[in-house]
């Protein structure tokens, strides 16, 4: 804005960054097509919470969902949204759901070449009383050129071709990596449009914060428990970490992505297999914060490495500062050799 108060004709709008993206890598235009009816899923899904109390939208649908959580009146309005969005925009073949027990196949007169994987509101139980919750999602290309199937969307992080989510709090954020670097936009409600806010966001090297939800402490492994006591009380002197846990997935790792840190959601003795989903939240998120430069673990492997078995896997995770991980990981590797 300038001091006239005139409206900047240089900003950088998520339609227009994904469109030279899109360009510059030369491609047919279906990933950039895909990439902005996702967009426009999340602006329907950030203009329903915002009013979500007046249009009684608030509390629960009587049903819970394939994970076993209660289902939010909200996260069936944000399912529908995505699915719907995506569907019209001819540019998806498989999509798997949270919501949903079974992958979705798309109609063969609506089809495209690509996998989407997505949490449509994650952190729904903070839905109620206004804490922040969002929106992830992975993108993949079909790996045959079989007839589509749910194993088409069981492949292993690494071929993400492109991974977001989309942050409700005190504004609207939406975070994105096409494995370029990640770049953040913030949704202007006056033009209703996400603008590039912060270009290649990179995580520190080494936070001050360690995040997960003690309430568990009880059920935490040794390495866990050893990590945490050197936050707490450093033997070297320094300033314990601060703990900062909100429970929502992407309220906590975006916390992580802007002021570094480490985020935990370890397996524990009540959740022996993590509880955190592998398709649609741990390998999106561990993308994303590789791609700014930081790590994400299940201890003795990379999230991203992992290879599925099903859709609704779940798998612990730990993600942050690379120096931060790398000395949970030495831990873990002491006790489990």
């Amino acid at each position: 804005m300038s001091d006239r108060g005139s409206f900047d004709t240089n900003v950088v709008t998520l339609t227009r960054f994904v469109l030279e993206e899109g360009r510059k890598a030369k491609g047919t235009g279906e990933l950039t097509t895909l990439l902005n009816s996702m967009c426009t899923a999340i602006k329907a899904i950030s203009s329903a919470v915002r009013k979500a109390g007046i249009a009684n939208l608030y509390g629960i649908a009587g049903t819970t969902n394939v994970t076993g959580d209660q289902v939010k009146k909200l996260d069936i309005l944000s399912n529908d949204l995505v699915i719907n969005m995506i569907k019209s925009s001819f540019t998806s073949c498989v999509l798997v759901t949270e919501e949903n027990e079974e992958a979705i196949i798309i109609e063969p007169e609506s089809r495209g070449k690509y996998v989407v994987c997505f949490d449509p509101l994650d952190g729904s139980s903070n839905i109620d009383c206004l804490a922040s919750i969002g929106t992830i999602f992975a993108i993949y290309r079909k790996s045959s050129d079989d007839e589509p199937c749910e194993n088409d969307a069981l492949q292993p992080g690494r071929n993400i071709v492109a991974a977001g989510y989309a942050l409700f709090g005190s504004a609207t954020m939406m975070v994105l990596s096409t494995g370029q670097g990640v770049n953040c936009f913030m949704l202007d409600p006056a033009i209703g449009e996400f603008i590039l806010v912060d270009k290649d966001v990179r995580v520190k090297k080494k936070g001050n914060i360690y995040s997960l939800n003690e309430g568990y402490a009880q059920y935490f492994d040794p390495a866990v428990k050893e990590y945490l006591q050197r936050k707490k009380f450093p033997e070297d002197g320094s300033a314990p970490y601060g703990a900062r846990y909100v429970g929502s997935m992407v309220a906590d790792v975006h916390r992580t992505l802007v002021y570094g840190g480490i985020f935990l959601y370890p397996a524990n003795m009540k959740s022996p297999k993590g509880k955190l989903r592998l398709l649609y939240e741990c390998n999106p998120m561990a993308f994303i914060i590789e791609q700014a430069g930081g790590m994400a673990t299940i201890g003795d492997m990379d999230v991203l490495d992992i290879q599925p078995v099903s859709i609704h896997q779940r798998v612990p995770v730990v993600l942050g500062s690379p120096d931060d991980v790398k000395e949970y990981i030495n831990i873990y590797k002491k006790h489990y050799p």
